[in-house]
């Protein structure tokens, strides 16, 4: 059954939403971080995705305290992206309490220093992000293009086992799903555990990615704006 990952994004500590990827349309929410955290592992949430958007717009990571007191609940798991560009920031990460790494502009534009972390961390602490606008890879929290698609850079490294891939078109905009590209995604490669991002906006939509054999899938807007409820995460938990 497919795992649902309540997302968290932070910019000056706080709890935000952004609407493809767009900083200039941010909406923030009262409940602080650590407080949601705290809401989703009562729910029996197992793992959450963090985004520190400060520290993607400024290529090195700006939240790391509000990592720190979520970890150091040992609550939940936590996979955590955003300014991760350099060897210290990584390894700050890490020392922050964070379970894995995501990691998108390294990759796609330093892919052997992606390829070095693989080897010295493996793959079950780092996960790609491959997340596309107008069908290539976007960086630098998103503001620019890579000039490649999904598929160019996921076949590029050895060693992966997560993948997260978000259609940016569809982030916040609670349209559902682009079920068509995690469909091809997930027959070109099957070895891989993709991440399903971007668009959910209630439980058919988690149906529809669970029937599609999708392992995990992050929900944030959804949860924010009560399209899905604590609720129905604790069921569809209880469930599995």
């Amino acid at each position: 059954m497919i795992q649902i990952l309540p997302a968290i994004d932070i910019i000056d500590g706080r709890c935000v939403r952004l609407t493809r990827g767009d900083y200039a349309q941010k909406k923030v929410y009262d409940a602080s971080p650590v407080d949601m955290a705290a809401r989703y592992a009562d729910c029996g949430v197992s793992r959450i995705h963090l985004v520190d958007l400060d520290g993607a717009r400024l290529s090195s990571p700006a939240n790391l305290a509000v990592l720190e007191q979520i970890a150091s609940r040992g609550e939940v798991e936590t996979e955590w992206g955003g300014g991760i560009a350099d060897d210290d920031a990584l390894q700050s990460v890490f020392n922050a309490g964070a379970t894995k790494a995501i990691i998108g502009s390294v990759a796609a534009l330093s892919p052997a220093r992606f390829r070095n972390w693989l080897e010295r961390f493996g793959g079950g602490r780092l996960i790609l992000g491959a997340d596309l606008r107008d069908g290539k890879v976007a960086v630098k929290g998103w503001q620019e293009s890579a000039g490649m698609g999904a598929s160019e850079l996921i076949g590029s490294f050895e060693g992966l086992e997560e993948v997260i891939c978000t259609e940016i078109s569809r982030d916040g905009m609670l349209g559902g799903p682009a079920i068509g590209l995690y469909k091809a995604l997930q027959a070109e490669f099957p070895t891989l555990a993709f991440t399903a991002s971007g668009g959910i906006s209630n439980m058919d939509d988690i149906r529809a990615l669970d029937a599609l054999g999708m392992p995990r899938a992050i929900v944030g807007k959804a949860i924010y704006e009560n399209r899905i409820s604590l609720n129905d995460i604790k069921l569809w938990l209880q469930s599995a």
